[in-house]
């Protein structure tokens, strides 16, 4: 695909970089990537979509590729009300009317966190791993053996050594886990290298740790940002359309997401995909396909 030119838009917190593909006056979408990866992760979604007349705006998350706090001393926070209000506030700059919502990892948390607090904001949600919007007290409850081995990058992330192994070694530490969460994905050093590039932004480290560690439960995150905190810890319903979608094979989420679906209130489907983490990416017919039934919901 070739290189799209890069724009940005100004918000509170934010210089917003993001690409935009498909015709101006097309419905709006807006794809969300995740940790650690960047938008290149919706490179092929997004050209399905454009073709389908979409106006696709695929945004570079807070600490990744070209996107800058609009302040030297704003806090580096990674927790997921600020990247929630991101995608909102991206949207209200961009004049985007309901548009229909995609993520996965981060990219999904944020999504979900925006169509739960926003709703009457968003036009419709395909979020990967279903009600992805993270439980702070739950995380702080020990899972089976197996799956706290999975989640070892979590768990150094705690740690003055865990930041210093990112910042010095963040692309090793990156593929690793690119390895371990698509184990059936067979991408190229070209590939891996194109996103890499994002995680030389400065915030980089300092947007990844607080977001693991607020996850946690171990950090405080931005005062001005308490009471939309305060209102994902009571699990608000998600009421707009939706498709949630599981990889079957991401090492994350084994056993899948499918119990969740009590926390859709409005119209939903669940889907299972074979493939990792990294669905968009690994399988994006099927991701642009999720998006697609939202938009047939809609009109």
């Amino acid at each position: 695909m070739d290189e799209q030119p890069i724009r940005s838009v100004e918000t509170d917190a934010l210089r917003i970089a993001y690409v935009e593909r498909g015709p101006a006056t097309g419905w709006p979408v807006i794809l969300s990537h995740g940790f650690p990866y960047d938008i290149h992760a919706f490179d092929d979604v997004a050209a399905i979509l454009s073709e389908a007349g979409a106006r696709v705006i695929t945004p570079y998350a807070r600490g990744f590729g070209p996107t800058r706090f609009a302040s030297e001393t704003a806090m580096r926070s990674g927790q997921q009300a600020a990247r929630g209000r991101d995608i909102i506030q991206l949207a209200d700059a961009l004049e985007l009317r309901r548009p229909i919502l995609g993520g996965f990892d981060w990219g999904g948390n944020a999504s979900c966190v925006a169509a739960a607090l926003w709703p009457e904001r968003i036009g419709g949600l395909v979020s990967y791993a279903s009600y992805d919007i993270i439980d702070v007290t739950g995380q702080q409850r020990a899972v089976a053996p197996s799956l706290e081995r999975v989640f070892w990058y979590q768990h150094l992330f705690q740690t003055e050594r865990g930041r210093a192994c990112l910042a010095e070694h963040r692309r090793d530490l990156c593929e690793l886990l690119w390895k371990s969460w698509s184990p059936s994905w067979n991408f190229d050093e070209a590939t891996f290298a194109r996103s890499a590039a994002s995680f030389d932004n400065p915030d980089f480290v300092d947007v990844v740790i607080h977001c693991y560690r607020s996850s946690f439960g171990l950090e405080s995150g931005d005062p001005a940002l308490e009471s939309l905190e305060d209102r994902l810890k009571q699990k608000p319903e998600i009421k707009t359309p939706a498709v949630s979608i599981d990889g079957a094979r991401d090492p994350l989420k084994p056993g899948g997401t499918a119990e969740q679906a009590r926390m859709f209130v409005g119209l939903h489907e669940h889907r299972v995909v074979d493939a990792g983490h990294n669905l968009p990416q690994e399988a994006p017919e099927a991701f642009a396909s999720a998006i697609a039934k939202v938009r047939e919901w809609l009109i």
